[in-house]
């Protein structure tokens, strides 16, 4: 929380100066923790971001490493925290939205204003380029889902406003294979009944899933009843465990003053889980015909 605190510091500040012309940086929505991984850099005299300085940072030596891709991974991003206060921030990004592949990215401008053509940007401790040139160069990267960063490793050539002098570093990172993400799997069962004395339909029917989450389900049951639409909204909440379907019942009232009845009903259902390992909500949904007898 600390370095995306600082992330945005310091792209407000700078933009309010004009130092960085109006940048406004966010911090990776889904930013992990590198379990092994290190960034270098050193600059030329002249350098205004290395200020002519060597700098290297390892999570071996206590210094934290933060990283994400962009889904459709065209974008990498890490942040560094330094053990001895330093803070850092990099990004690559490829051309349009293709993905980041091993290569070399010529003429690279400014992340985020890079437009069609690569991007990348280093900066932190208080200093950042209003323009700048450069090339990468992509060694090799493996992804999993949702913007995982498995392996990056990646060289780079910075150049500030146009300037001769340079920083040139490396970043390596390396983290364990991407968990698998949330799996829902909706059953809706093709049997339901409705209620003769206060109209409203039943519907049951089961989830799984590859992770412990809540699951809430929400739908709607239509039914045409003496050529009138019944239409009855209902939602239930169950708790979902790996290694056994989980049932699910509701209830749903019929908006209007006609019950439902005993026959075919339409039933939309959708089913949506929190992924704890990647911290979005999945969702699933199901259309199905139930016939409903009379309870």
């Amino acid at each position: 929380m600390q370095g995306s605190w600082r992330r945005v510091a310091l792209a407000a500040s700078l933009s309010i100066t004009g130092a960085l012309g109006g940048l406004v940086a966010a911090a990776p929505a889904q930013a992990q923790t590198v379990e092994s991984g290190s960034v270098s850099f050193s600059g030329d005299p002249g350098d205004y971001i290395s200020g002519g300085g060597s700098y290297a940072y390892s999570t071996d030596n206590g210094d934290q490493l933060t990283t994400n891709a962009s889904t459709d991974t065209s974008h990498v991003s890490i942040d560094v925290n330094g053990y001895n206060g330093d803070w850092w921030y990099l990004d690559f990004d490829a051309p349009g939205s293709q993905p980041l592949t091993p290569g070399t990215y010529d003429n690279a401008t400014r992340y985020p204003f890079n437009g069609a053509g690569p991007g990348l940007s280093l900066f932190g401790n208080g200093r950042g380029c209003n323009e700048l040139t450069g090339t990468f160069t992509v060694i090799n990267a493996v992804f999993g889902p949702n913007g995982y960063v498995q392996t990056f490793d990646a060289t780079f050539e910075q150049h500030c406003e146009g300037g001769e002098s340079a920083a040139r570093g490396e970043v390596h990172i390396a983290n364990p294979p991407a968990p698998a993400p949330l799996d829902l799997e909706l059953g809706v069962a093709t049997d339901g009944t409705a209620n003769s004395i206060n109209g409203k339909a039943v519907v049951h029917g089961t989830v799984t899933c590859n992770q412990p989450t809540s699951v809430t389900l929400t739908g709607v049951v239509d039914q045409v009843v003496k050529k009138v639409l019944v239409r009855g909204n209902f939602s239930a909440v169950v708790s979902c465990t790996p290694g056994a379907a989980a049932p699910w019942t509701a209830s749903a009232t019929p908006n209007g003053s006609t019950p439902f009845g005993k026959g075919a009903a339409e039933v939309n259902t959708e089913a949506s889980g929190y992924d704890s390992e990647y911290q979005q909500y999945v969702s699933v949904s199901d259309t199905s015909i139930v016939t409903l007898s009379r309870s």
